[in-house]
């Protein structure tokens, strides 16, 4: 016998009755009004937070449908551990096609049909209804299923830290235990009310009949099934009643606080830094108490999922330093809700002595928005570690050896205390006259910078580069003893003064030069000219207005300029992504372009482009001395020699940064990689070619 299409439906509250009902929408409305309440003191929680310096909800429902897109399409999810994104894929998906699914049925029972006086609840709608949710229902249960193997049979480290609790296991149980329950209900239902209709269309929740299947075969009984029916009903019911009124109070809220994130973040958060208030005292730079941090970062404390992807991310955890991203949100989170409880108030950040996140946990971030990058709900940790340093520096904190290199630039204008005048000294036996561009118009105003100018091995760098213009014929001149240290890293060890000053007498000594491009060796240099100067009254310049110069050299290379070949070269090598010119910046196949265009084997080692491990001279790194264990740049070495396709044959490890230069010379020695791997600038390569060609 044929179901008629018009009765293919399900009884809604079968055998719950009028008081259960009642006692349903009582228990439903309590739920939903505990809450919202939760909300709004979440809500009302961040507004005591100070002001962000940025407008982050400008075009609002533009930023919904961005955030809404990123979250939906779970490319940060995906970005370096494809399992997670796809299990995260598959909760996200299958939680809300639940949430839309059970709205849909409130509005048929609720609203259409005491209306209306039917119901849209049946035929082919309910037929493809109850499809679409048991297959989505399904990847929810399955999703779920993977996060509890990875938390508990697999048991990753970055899932078990001393921010682990009991809340993290109630919520996965609880989630679990909602998949569970819907199928097991749907399950008694169907062989329940088997005796009194034909359940044959029910076929079409697959996993619903499955259950049934499984019941039957365990012995149990349609009349069984339906005397136990109200019982399985509410118990589900209530799990989902609670975890409802639940979801503001614990971990669940990420749910909502991480969309929330999303739909507030800047895009350059970290490839840019906030400035200091021209009134801010002393005592009003950098946070002291925890409502000194805005609105907008209590909100990503919240936002933590505690998934450790920033952990692993982070060459200063992995170096043996005393940093974990993840650790610093969460501890700030913790002592917020502890100072709400009535805890005491300790300092947010000292030099030892009892504080919320100690001196030498600050100091050894390398600023190279490796965690950022890796954050699936865009957690803005560069941005607070740099405002905690600024609090460490305006209270006299500041480790010693950055602050020997910050009085250098206050002294000198480089961070190796030697005299301005010596700046252009690296010109000197080269066999043609460097342009002077404060003489002359100029096409590119090169930016030398400090290592370039100074440090012995990097001055290599910036003549290979000047042979390479010259070559070109490229219009170029530097601002000789004019220039000073750009100040990037020097803002984010937390000296914002200093660096206000180095803007103003850079700014002023470019803004006298006639030129159409300034072009960076360095890509410290680079960021802080194209992304931060341009935010200061006293740039003249725009972001595009600046270059580094691999983008020009790649440039000059596609036109044919450099006159090469491409079998100029045949060493095997490898390039690294500085931070500042790939993470940061998103350039990336300029360098490798102008690699090829030697005729060099190049080869990727695994952490590439984005995915880049730094060298650990970011951030002030440089200037500092850590007992590291192995050094970034020792591993990124071993990387290169030992994870890359073309194994131990790598001769040659590029560079496109001086600090990294400076890193890497440095771990070939302590990591006794001498003999086997040489470090070189793409523009020695490129010198070494066009030397060749001719």
């Amino acid at each position: 016998m044929t179901v008629p299409l018009q009765a293919t439906t399900r009884p809604t509250f079968w055998r719950i009755g009028p008081v259960g009902k009642a006692v349903f929408y009582y228990l439903a409305a309590l739920a939903v009004l505990v809450f919202l309440y939760g909300v709004y003191e979440r809500v009302r929680r961040y507004a005591q937070g100070s002001d962000d310096p940025f407008d982050r909800l400008d075009d609002l429902p533009g930023r919904v449908l961005a955030a809404a897109r990123l979250a939906l399409s779970n490319r940060k999810q995906l970005d370096r551990d494809a399992v997670a994104g796809v299990m995260h894929a598959f909760v996200v998906w299958g939680f809300l096609t639940l949430l839309i699914g059970t709205t849909i049925l409130g509005i048929d029972m609720d609203l259409y049909r005491p209306l209306t006086g039917e119901s849209f609840f049946v035929g082919r709608f309910y037929l493809s209804y109850s499809f679409v949710m048991d297959a989505m229902g399904l990847l929810f249960v399955v999703g779920v299923g993977v996060a509890m193997w990875r938390r508990y049979g697999r048991r990753m480290d970055r899932l078990h830290d001393r921010h682990t609790s009991r809340e993290d296991d109630l919520f996965l149980g609880a989630l679990f235990v909602l998949g569970i329950g819907g199928y097991l209900t749907e399950g008694v239902r169907i062989l329940g009310t088997s005796t009194v209709r034909d359940v044959s269309f029910e076929t079409v929740s697959f996993v619903g009949w499955f259950v049934k299947d499984l019941l039957v075969a365990a012995g149990v009984s349609a009349g069984q099934a339906a005397a136990a029916y109200p019982v399985v009903w509410w118990s589900h019911a209530l799990v989902a009643l609670w975890f409802v009124a639940w979801v503001p109070y614990a971990k669940p809220f990420h749910m909502l606080s991480s969309f929330a994130n999303l739909v507030a973040r800047d895009e350059d958060a970290g490839v840019r830094l906030p400035g200091v208030p021209e009134d801010a005292s002393p005592e009003e730079i950098g946070p002291s108490e925890i409502d000194d941090f805005s609105w907008k970062q209590l909100l990503d404390h919240d936002a933590c999922t505690k998934c450790g992807r920033c952990s692993d991310a982070c060459p200063a955890k992995a170096s043996g330093r005393p940093l974990d991203p993840r650790n610093v949100i969460l501890d700030l989170k913790r002592y917020r809700e502890e100072r709400d409880a009535g805890g005491e108030d300790v300092p947010i950040v000292a030099d030892g002595g009892t504080s919320v996140i100690d001196a030498r946990t600050m100091e050894s971030c390398m600023s190279c928005l490796a965690c950022m990058d890796a954050c699936p709900v865009d957690i803005e940790h560069v941005t607070q570690f740099t405002e905690m340093n600024r609090r460490l520096t305006e209270s006299g904190e500041m480790d010693e050896h950055v602050q020997d290199a910050m009085m250098n630039v206050f002294q000198q204008g480089n961070t190796f205390g030697e005299p301005e005048r010596k700046r252009p000294d690296w010109t000197d036996d080269l066999d043609f006259e460097v342009p002077d561009a404060r003489e002359d118009p100029v096409e590119y105003l090169w930016y030398v910078g400090d290592y370039p100018s100074y440090d012995e091995r990097n001055r290599k760098v910036a003549k290979a580069l000047a042979r390479v213009f010259e070559a070109a014929g490229v219009d170029y001149g530097i601002l000789y003893e004019d220039e000073q240290t750009d100040g990037n890293d020097v803002r984010r060890v937390g000296e914002e003064g200093l660096y206000e000053m180095l803007v103003e007498d850079n700014a002023a000594a470019i803004g006298d030069c006639e030129f159409e491009t300034i072009v960076t060796t360095d890509p410290h240099s680079y960021n802080t000219f194209m992304n931060e100067y341009p935010e200061f009254e006293a740039c003249e310049w725009t972001a595009d207005d600046v270059a580094h110069y691999t983008q020009v050299v790649a440039d000059l290379a596609e036109s044919g300029a450099l006159g090469l070949s491409g079998d100029e070269l045949d060493y095997t090598v490898t390039y690294h992504d500085p931070c500042h010119l790939g993470r940061y910046n998103d350039v990336f196949e300029a360098p490798r372009d102008l690699v090829d265009a030697t005729g060099c084997d190049r080869y990727e080692m695994p952490r590439n482009r984005a995915d880049s491990f730094c060298c650990g001279g970011g951030g002030g790194g440089l200037w500092m001395d850590f007992d590291e264990e192995p050094k970034p740049s020792e591993e990124r070495l071993r990387e290169a020699l030992e994870d890359t396709d073309a194994g131990e044959s790598v001769e040659k490890f590029v560079v496109a940064c001086p600090m990294c230069m400076t890193m890497y010379e440095d771990g070939r020695k302590t990591g006794g990689f001498e003999d086997e791997i040489e470090i070189v600038g793409i523009t020695e390569l490129l010198a070494e070619a066009v030397a060749n060609e001719s």
